[in-house]
């Protein structure tokens, strides 16, 4: 036991002087290594290269992920920002529009003279009646009242059907029918205007229905304007109410009827016009069968 004892002691000491003086000779300065350096220098490089090539793998996979993330949060806040301007620009569009329609409502407001306008806006529009009538924002408290004639700056659109407090129902031209009639004409420069009658709406055509009641030795031309006579006494005379752009004659070839574009526009109406007369002291006459 003592010899292996001595033997190990011996070995290690050794070592140990072997390792000094490997170290010692390594600390010179030298321009070439021996062939133990190059050796362990090697599997010291080829050691780190293997553990460097999966962290730095690792790593990149890290930094990916951490850029995708990154990307997508930049561009969920992207979508977001146009999103809101999309919504801006709609929201321009529409002020702008109807800024529009109020400019031109004031300056048809201002040409007025025999009647008194009552400033109104579209609140309601049910889907079912969309082409027959619309609710205002304005009722007997301001003023309106039943068989007022509503404008706006393109021209008519109807007239008031029932008055409320503080709300009415505008029942407009495209709802109109037989029992709705109105006094109008073809209006010419030359003075032979053709007078007639407002009488329904044609929804397969989209077209008012103008019968003609004084013939006139003229024929009547596509394009021509078509505006109220007032000589049913509810509307206004010179409202304009559209343009002929066809005429067809029933089966007996007695009479013609016209075909009308309206004027103003009915699917989108906002700001509208109602025509109060009172101040003229003019009453509705059942003659003409306007209601």
């Amino acid at each position: 036991m003592p010899f292996f004892r001595n033997k190990k002691l011996f070995v290690f000491f050794i070592g140990f002087i072997v390792l000094v003086i490997l170290i010692g000779y390594s600390l010179n300065n030298r321009d070439s290594t021996t062939t133990a350096e190059k050796f362990l220098n090697d599997v010291v490089g080829w050691g780190q290269n293997v553990i460097h090539t999966p962290v730095n793998f690792v790593t990149d996979i890290v930094a990916n992920i951490r850029d995708f993330k990154n990307t997508y949060e930049e561009n969920q806040v992207l979508r977001e920002q146009i999103s809101q301007n999309k919504g801006l620009v709609y929201q321009v569009q529409e002020l702008e529009k109807e800024n529009e329609q109020l400019r031109n409502n004031l300056e048809i407001t201002e040409t007025i003279r025999d009647y008194n306008p009552i400033q109104a806006t579209v609140i309601a529009r049910s889907p079912e009646q969309w082409l027959n009538e619309v609710t205002i924002n304005r009722g007997k408290q301001h003023g309106v009242m039943p068989n007022m004639v509503v404008i706006t700056a393109e021209g008519m659109v109807g007239k008031i059907k029932i008055a409320n407090e503080f709300t009415s129902k505008v029942q407009l031209l495209s709802g109109f029918d037989e029992y709705n009639r109105i006094s109008a004409m073809i209006s010419r420069k030359e003075g032979n205007n053709i007078n007639g009658m407002i009488e329904g709406f044609d929804k397969e055509t989209n077209s008012l229905l103008f019968r003609i009641i004084e013939e006139s030795d003229t024929d009547v031309e596509v394009g021509e304007l078509i505006v109220s006579s007032g000589m049913g006494g509810v509307f206004p005379a010179g409202l304009k109410i559209g343009t002929v752009k066809d005429v067809v004659s029933d089966q007996y070839g007695l009479t013609r009827t016209a075909l009308v574009e309206p004027a103003a526009e009915m699917y989108e109406i906002n700001q509208v016009i109602v025509l109060d007369r009172s101040i003229a002291g003019v009453e509705a006459s059942a003659t003409e069968g306007e209601q």
